[in-house]
């Protein structure tokens, strides 16, 4: 019913290249859909899928494609990379030059009286910006812009492993339902025999009382695992920001587990994180604001020129001025000696960083040992023990050497055997994802 877990992975891995443009079309697997194809074709993910509704059977990469195109998250952080582009764009305009006009020499009195000496000039300004201000301008406009990107990639990494965890969640919740519906079954089956058992007098009519309890609790169990898989389903569609779910069964299988590459391997793989890359793109933004602290040191020289005009003779004349501030006091020191601080931060801050990711990576990695080893051990050891166990305690209660309670205790450690396994396998894919977020790169093969 299920399809292998691997498509799962290749659908994420596909997702994962064509975000960052590293290769040319990846196969998602022949019932995955096929995102490459639609890059080759000069089409975008998100044109493809906006008006997209997954329907039926719901594979990783379905999913991923609703959520890419259609994720509120996402569509808010391209406007923060569109208002980073404006940012450039205001940074590139030079300053503006300045009309003044200037009246002198009227209103007074004695010779100065009324506006017979008045003298009037007017003159055209402009500053020239010294020290490349405006080079340096544009350089930390387009590195602000280089973090709105990455800040969308981390964003959308973010959406990628959201939709994994919540797809591995309905998975998750299907399996719980197989696993309730067989329990309901294995109930009902129990007290089938019980009832002729104690129609032939050969068992209390209390046991029958006490199966049909547990028959009733097995259906109330499996009404709550029905009313799970459907809250599960509305969580992974809110993520492409539907209401009403039109999927059916996710395609995966949870007891297909890929294999871990070393912990050492895993660690290189740290710094191709978008959360990484971000550290060294803010070196070289904090020292593009250094050096434009630096430029805004040298002061600026205005210059302008005109024409004045003596109402007195009518006569005019030209005039030319210059000024430029003297560097005595203020000589941006302040905010030199801040960005050269903040510059030297970015290193401690992405040591900081690292050293605690590495912290959680190699606890995921424990995790995702452990959880194998646990299905491993419970699939072919505990559970097959258990299944056995169930069959000579049925085969002794028919022929009345166990007890009802034996032969319900049985069936109980069976079940809890199995869901323990299904708990496993979904904690192993969740941490897993988890690994991807954090390494940047899928790895399972």
């Amino acid at each position: 019913m299920f399809c292998l877990f691997a498509r799962l992975r290749l659908a994420w891995t596909g997702l994962a290249w064509i975000l960052f443009v590293r290769a040319g079309a990846v196969a998602l697997g022949s019932s995955a859909v096929s995102l490459c194809t639609v890059v080759a074709s000069g089409t975008s993910v998100a044109y493809a899928a906006e008006f997209f509704e997954p329907r039926g059977e719901l594979t990783l990469a379905t999913a991923l494609t609703a959520a890419l195109s259609r994720n509120p998250e996402l569509q808010s952080a391209d406007f923060d990379i569109r208002a980073a582009q404006a940012r450039i764009s205001q940074a590139r305009l030079r300053p503006n030059p300045e009309l003044g006009i200037t009246m002198e020499n009227f209103g007074g009195s004695g010779g100065v009286r009324g506006t017979d000496a008045l003298e009037t000039t007017l003159a055209l300004s402009q500053v020239i910006e010294l020290g490349d201000k405006r080079g340096r301008r544009i350089d930390v406009a387009r590195l602000d812009k280089n973090s709105s990107v990455l800040d969308r990639q981390a964003r959308q990494l973010d959406v990628l492993a959201e939709v994994t965890r919540r797809f591995i969640e309905v998975a998750e919740r299907q399996e719980d339902l197989l696993l309730a519906r067989r329990a309901t079954a294995l109930s009902q089956q129990t007290l089938d025999a019980i009832r002729q058992r104690v129609a032939a007098a050969r068992t209390p009519a209390a046991e029958q009382s006490r199966a049909t309890i547990a028959a009733g609790r097995s259906r109330l169990d499996e009404q709550q695992a029905e009313r799970d898989l459907r809250s599960a389903h509305r969580r992974l569609a809110a993520l492409w920001g539907s209401v009403e779910p039109r999927f059916g069964d996710v395609a995966a299988n949870l007891f297909e587990l890929p294999p871990l590459m070393n912990f050492e391997g895993l660690v290189e793989r740290l710094k191709g994180n978008p959360d990484f890359l971000r550290f060294a793109n803010e070196a070289r933004l904090r020292d593009a604001e250094w050096q434009l602290a630096k430029a805004a040191a040298k002061s600026d020289v205005t210059v302008g020129a005109g024409l004045r005009r003596f109402e007195e003779t009518g006569d005019t004349g030209f005039v030319v001025n210059f000024s430029m501030p003297i560097p005595i006091a203020n000589r941006n020191q302040g905010a030199i000696r801040e960005a050269g601080v903040r510059r030297e931060q970015v290193a401690v801050k992405e040591q900081a960083a690292l050293v605690a990711v590495q912290a959680a990576l190699f606890e995921f990695y424990q995790t995702l040992q452990q959880a194998r080893a646990e299905v491993t051990a419970l699939r072919e050891q505990l559970v097959p023990q258990a299944e056995t166990a169930l069959q000579q305690t049925r085969y002794g209660y028919e022929r009345g050497r166990f007890s009802y309670i034996e032969l319900a205790d049985a069936q109980r450690e069976l079940l809890v055997l199995q869901r323990a396994a299904i708990a496993a396998a979904a904690r192993y894919h969740r941490v897993l994802a988890e690994v991807e977020r954090l390494t940047n790169e899928p790895f399972a093969q």
